[in-house]
C-alpha cells in the first residue's frame, strides 16, 4: 500500500480551502495526511474548521512565508513511510479518481518523478467549471518565454496522448517522495530565494537534470480557480518583479537569448511598470 501526503499553502484562502481539502478527502483514495501551511492569514479563524479531523494537520506560520518556504514547512510534517507528495494549491479541485489513477500510473512507471493532470479553468463564485483550460504543462518558447499551454483555450481541444513535458504548473505537482529528495537544495524541495513564480519550473528542471520524466496525463482532470489570469496587470508591481527575476534564474542556464529575454522583461518591470 502506497502512503501519499498532500500539501496546500494557504492565504486568506477560506473562500476555496473547504472545497478543496472536502475533494481530497471524499475520493476513492485519500491522502494519509493533508498539511496545509498558513502563511500569514489576515483571519486564521477560517482554519478552526479542521482542528479534530484526524487527516488534517494545520501549521500556522507568522507572517507570509511565501509559496516555496510553505511547501517546504508543509515537507517538515508529511506522514511517516510517505511514497508520493501532492502539492496542490488551496484553489484547486482534485476529481475522484485523480489520486487513485495517479498513483497507478507512478506505481507501473518508475521513470516518472512527477505528474500533472489536465488542469481546467473554475469559477468558485458559480461552483463551476469555466469549459477552458488552465494548464496541459509549462513549457518554453524559443527566446526564453515559459507560459501554461493551452491556457484559456476551449477544452473541446482534446489531447489523448500521455507525454514528456519540459515543466509541470505548481498549482498540482503529483510527486515520487524518492526524485524529491534527489534534488533537494540545503535539504529544502523548493529553492526558498524564488518565495513564489518559476519555482514550479525550477523543480522541473532539477527533475529533469536528474533524469526523470514529467509527465502530463491528459485523461485526469483537477480543477483551478487562477486569480491573476485574467490580467497580469493588475498584480502588484512586487509580484511581477519576483515573477520577472525568477525568470532570470531559471533561464540562466539555458543560452544567451533567454537571459537577454528575462533581462529585458525585468527592466520593464522595474523601469516602465510594464
Amino acid at each position: 500500500m502506497t502512503i501519499t501526503t498532500a500539501i496546500i499553502v494557504s492565504h486568506d484562502s477560506q473562500k476555496h480551502l473547504r472545497k478543496a481539502v472536502d475533494n481530497l478527502l471524499s475520493a476513492t483514495v485519500t491522502p494519509e495526511r493533508i498539511v496545509i501551511v498558513d502563511s500569514g492569514s489576515k483571519d486564521i479563524t477560517y482554519l478552526t474548521q479542521f482542528q479534530g479531523e484526524p487527516r488534517v494537520r494545520v501549521i500556522l506560520e507568522d507572517g507570509d512565508v511565501g509559496f516555496c518556504r510553505g511547501n517546504n514547512i508543509g515537507m517538515q510534517h508529511i506522514a511517516e513511510g510517505s511514497d508520493y507528495i501532492l502539492f496542490i494549491n488551496p484553489d484547486a479541485f482534485a476529481t475522484e479518481n485523480f489520486l487513485s489513477e495517479a498513483t497507478s500510473f507512478m506505481e507501473k512507471n518508475d521513470n516518472v518523478g512527477a505528474l500533472t493532470p489536465s488542469l481546467l479553468g473554475y469559477d468558485i463564485d458559480t461552483n463551476k467549471p469555466t469549459g477552458l483550460y488552465d494548464s496541459t504543462g509549462i513549457f518554453r518558447r524559443w527566446y526564453g518565454q515559459w507560459f501554461d499551454r493551452d491556457q484559456g483555450l476551449p477544452v473541446t481541444k482534446k489531447h489523448t496522448d500521455i507525454e514528456a513535458i519540459p515543466a509541470i504548473c505548481g498549482a498540482l505537482m503529483f510527486c515520487r517522495k524518492s526524485a524529491l529528495d534527489q534534488v533537494l537544495i540545503n535539504d529544502e524541495v523548493f529553492d526558498s530565494r524564488f518565495y513564489m513564480y518559476k519555482e514550479d519550473v525550477d523543480l522541473s528542471q532539477r527533475l529533469t537534470k536528474k533524469g526523470w520524466m514529467l509527465a502530463f496525463l491528459p485523461h485526469l482532470n483537477v480543477y483551478h480557480c487562477r486569480g491573476w489570469a485574467t490580467n497580469r496587470k493588475l498584480m502588484p508591481k512586487k509580484f511581477r518583479l519576483a515573477s520577472a527575476r525568477n525568470d532570470l534564474r531559471v533561464n540562466r542556464g539555458l543560452g544567451p537569448i533567454g537571459v537577454t529575454y528575462s533581462a529585458f522583461k525585468y527592466l520593464a518591470v522595474l523601469l516602465f511598470n510594464i
